[in-house]
């Protein structure tokens, strides 16, 4: 014959075992949803620690189909990869405004990664300080909600290109990815 307290302490850590483990399973299924939507837990945005610094914008516009400069201070990380995605974020970010000049909605959710690739020289040299290849990585939800015409993607595309360059001068080649596949809608471009 089992003695009464320990009876007790059975059905306590049974009662404790079977709460752990529904709760573990619950949590379970919750990164599991996270990864099916892919959504991304990694830190997207530039950490306020930074220091402000100016950082040059080209804000189209389709009152007049223009790309006008803006200066803004912003907190920039040194890593001019980061750097890239925080300066575009804040150029995506003003376009999904409601009072913005060019609309386009998104934000700087719609920039999934930011790559500075060197480029080689007429003699296959790569430099440190050479010119460089950007490669945005935008959201599948961006590309799908971009408004379309012409004109449109053209000033999206320009200044997103400008702005790189304005901020990142070794960056000479731009490359549109859509969720990780080449963006057949927005070309290769040279600045």
């Amino acid at each position: 014959m089992i003695p009464r307290h320990q009876t007790i302490m059975f059905i306590v850590l049974l009662v404790a075992s079977a709460i752990m483990g529904s709760v573990l399973w619950h949590l379970r299924e919750r990164a599991h949803q996270r990864l099916l939507n892919g959504q991304d837990l990694a830190h997207t945005q530039a950490p306020q620690v930074a220091p402000a610094e100016q950082a040059t914008l080209m804000v189209a516009s389709d009152a007049d189909n223009s790309v006008l400069t803006r200066i803004l201070s912003l907190p920039l990380p040194q890593n001019p990869e980061s750097r890239a995605r925080a300066v575009l974020g804040k150029l995506l970010d003003l376009y999904a405004a409601p009072d913005a000049t060019h609309p386009v909605p998104g934000g700087a959710s719609s920039i999934a990664q930011v790559f500075l690739v060197p480029i080689a020289d007429a003699g296959g040299k790569m430099t440190p300080s050479g010119p460089e290849l950007a490669v945005i990585n935008l959201t599948g939800t961006f590309a799908a909600n971009h408004p379309s015409g012409l004109e449109t993607e053209t000033l999206t595309v320009l200044s997103i290109c400008a702005t790189l360059h304005a901020n990142l001068p070794r960056v000479t080649e731009v490359r549109f990815l859509v969720d990780g596949q080449r963006a057949i809608r927005w070309p290769d471009t040279r600045i």
